[in-house]
């Protein structure tokens, strides 16, 4: 079978997606519901999320949320869980930004820097602890897990670029956060991962011209093109299906580690 289009066995299990409309949460929806979960996908974005639930048609949902909004984000959870217990959730929702620290317009914009903050960190974070809530009354499997909560963060928290103070500093606290809260909430079962995806080929990167495009994957080590939107469901389906797996960043890559510009 292609290793692009196997399928990890999550039948009957419920599974949220929030950034699920498009890009990597896309992808990661259709890889759960290909592999029998009910799948709830949240986003911002209605028309693209409705589309693609309508598309996968029977044990698919959208519901519409904003991260930074707890209501919006406990009901999306309310929402994954009503048929049966949550069991997975994977954020991917997140915005980018590009300013230096200072630039020949002074100094970076203060009101940008915390904006790009609360969306990635403190929005992961949303969805995180109300999943989590949500997964510790679950009933435990043979292993005594409950759920699973997967972050996205980016190689940037290592090796952010020019221009990418804000961007970094958001990914970095994803990171640093990982192992705490797997540690939380070890003794309740409930496993806490992240991935930090390199360049990815997402509608972000679609904007660009296909030079630019094959440029960029040709500066990857291995394999030099742009990382595939299905290798991050691929390695999200692995985590499902490893209950070691706990409390780490997993790099996915390349090799690839980003120069200062």
């Amino acid at each position: 079978m292609d290793r692009f289009t196997a399928v990890v066995d999550v039948e009957g299990v419920n599974a949220l997606v929030v950034g699920g409309a498009s890009g990597l949460g896309e992808a990661t929806a259709r890889r759960l519901h290909e592999g029998g979960a009910s799948l709830t996908i949240a986003d911002l974005n209605a028309e693209r999320g409705a589309k693609l639930a309508e598309e996968l048609g029977e044990r698919a949902q959208f519901v519409e949320a904003n991260v930074l909004e707890a209501e919006q984000v406990e009901a999306a959870v309310a929402a994954a869980s009503e048929s049966a217990e949550l069991r997975i959730s994977v954020c991917c929702a997140g915005i980018g930004w590009a300013q230096r620290t200072v630039s020949k317009q002074g100094p970076h914009d203060l009101e940008i820097f915390s904006n790009v903050i609360k969306v990635n960190l403190i929005g992961t974070f949303n969805v995180l602890r109300l999943a989590a809530a949500s997964m510790v009354d679950n009933e435990p499997d043979d292993d005594g897990e409950r759920g699973l909560c997967v972050n996205t963060a980016s190689i940037a928290a290592y090796d952010g670029q020019i221009g990418q103070v804000a961007y970094s500093a958001s990914k970095g606290g994803i990171v640093g956060l990982t192992l705490p809260a797997a540690r939380d909430l070890a003794s309740r079962g409930v496993r806490v991962m992240t991935i930090a995806p390199g360049l990815f080929d997402t509608p972000l990167l679609a904007a660009l011209p296909a030079e630019q495009r094959e440029a960029l994957g040709a500066g990857i080590p291995f394999p030099s093109r742009l990382g595939l939107p299905a290798e991050y469901a691929d390695l999200v389906a692995a985590i499902a299906a490893n209950p070691m797996l706990n409390g780490e960043t997993i790099r996915l890559d390349g090799a690839l580690r980003m120069p200062p510009k």
